[in-house]
């Protein structure tokens, strides 16, 4: 029986164990705190004994605000040494900074960009094993987590910012890739849909499947938006999926996000 062990049971991880465990394998994960299930991540007794009878390992664990790798620092060395048929690592397509709207593959250089401890983390868990997949993210969306609920809540905003574009990706997409991946060979693999898009094209389609006034467009001043969400706007990417299509045979079931949407709302 495949025993998969994840570090950090978030939004994609939980999702990705629901579906593990639906296809009869075990998994355990761990959270800050011990509960529902998972491990504290801090009781190594347990966490290095669940790592010792697992078959496959992923960490869905950013970095820490300190810029550490909190799950290399604490359980690096042991990763490195046990022996697992597949080991894998979410990461963000944040690692490779501005590129003023280009595409970007997998060959792209990172490091340039707002995220360098995301990036340094993703060398790190490259060099931990030889054997490491490693995929980069975009922005994730799925149950509960969508411009669907902004928009209801009224929430949403859309920004006017001329040519400036996103890649996304849906959380079952992402779960669809991970699993893919047991067979495929490790590297680093971008999973996004094929259709990078504006930010107010979105929400323009959530309302307009909600049944709903379009917010109106606001310039980058008008809108207001925290800091953090600022910094999504400071970078400008296209996200290549071609690579994980090729090598793990996967194939996005939500190919942009109109299909995304419309599935949440059915």
């Amino acid at each position: 029986m495949q025993r998969l062990l994840i570090f950090g049971m978030g939004y994609t991880a939980s999702r990705l164990a629901h579906r593990l465990r639906a296809l009869g394998c075990e998994v355990i994960g761990t959270r800050r705190e011990a509960q529902d299930g998972a491990l504290a991540f801090d009781d190594r007794q347990s966490v290095l004994a669940a790592l010792e009878s697992a078959t496959h390992v992923l960490s869905s664990v950013p970095p820490s605000s300190d810029d550490s790798e909190p799950v290399l620092d604490h359980y690096g060395d042991a990763i490195g040494a046990t022996s697992l048929q597949w080991t894998g690592y979410l990461s963000s397509t944040g690692v490779y900074g501005d590129v003023d709207g280009a595409w970007v593959d997998e060959s792209a250089p990172i490091g340039s960009g707002r995220r360098k401890a995301r990036s340094e983390a993703d060398q790190r868990w490259q060099d931990v094993r030889n054997d490491m997949h490693v995929f980069r993210l975009p922005g994730i969306y799925g149950p509960g987590r969508s411009p669907l609920t902004r928009v209801r809540d009224g929430k949403a905003k859309r920004v006017d910012m001329p040519g400036q574009v996103f890649s996304r990706i849906h959380v079952d997409d992402i779960v669809s890739a991970v699993i893919a991946s047991y067979d495929g060979p490790p590297g680093v693999y971008n999973i996004a849909d094929n259709l990078p898009a504006p930010q107010h094209e979105i929400v323009a389609e959530a309302a307009r499947l909600l049944g709903m006034d379009v917010p109106p467009l606001l310039s980058l001043e008008e809108a207001n938006l925290s800091k953090a969400a600022l910094g999504f706007y400071e970078e400008n990417r296209r996200v290549a999926n071609g690579k994980a299509k090729r090598l793990l045979n996967w194939t996005p079931r939500y190919p942009d996000y109109k299909t995304g949407l419309q599935s949440l709302l059915d």
